[in-house]
């Protein structure tokens, strides 16, 4: 089985192309990390290699505690490896919420997830709950964890700011700077 590789991305698509001595893999990533990576960079990826009866694919992550979360996510029955990547996508802090608050509409956003699967994915991971909370999945610092709150409280959903608050630089801006800022990107996408 095949556990981490090394080598050099050929091709950034999905499933993206990596060089590994002599020898390319297609291993499949969360879309999110393509814009992340550059043709010609060298990339270690977490590697989980996916055996079933008509196909042997290997799925990709950047960090091991990601593959953890796909994996609590592929014991969900009925979600798949390429559903449960696309769920990965979403992040564990917001997963772990959605659980927590029973957010059905968060799950439903993924393609080939509809209300009932959500509902089990819920229920099968409320009992996992204290193991996804143990994935430190982009945890924030206490500057952006304050923004995000205040966005929060202005209306906006979480998974629609979060990405976008974690990327925002607060080394040289206030809060009051930041808010202002990170308001402008999201224009007016409010829930």
């Amino acid at each position: 089985m095949i556990a981490l590789l090394t080598g050099t991305l050929l091709e950034l698509q999905t499933p993206l192309i990596l060089q590994v001595g002599g020898v390319g893999y297609g291993v499949q990533v969360a879309a999110k990390h393509l814009g992340a990576w550059t043709k010609g960079e060298e990339v270690t990826l977490w590697i989980h290699t996916h055996v079933a009866e008509t196909a042997l694919e290997l799925f990709g992550f950047p960090t091991k505690d990601e593959k953890q979360l796909f994996l609590l996510l592929l014991q969900v029955s009925g979600v798949g490896p390429k559903t449960a990547l696309q769920l990965c996508a979403l992040g564990g802090e917001q997963i772990s919420a959605a659980v927590r608050e029973g957010n059905v509409k968060l799950f439903s956003q993924v393609p080939r997830v509809g209300k009932k699967l959500a509902q089990k994915i819920i229920i099968e991971l409320s009992s996992k709950l204290g193991s996804l909370e143990d994935l430190q999945l982009g945890t924030l610092d206490p500057d952006h964890a304050t923004l995000l709150e205040a966005l929060l409280a202005l209306g906006y959903e979480e998974h629609v700011v979060y990405d976008i608050v974690r990327k925002t630089d607060m080394s040289s801006i206030t809060l009051e700077q930041a808010l202002k800022q990170t308001m402008q990107l999201l224009g007016s996408t409010r829930s």
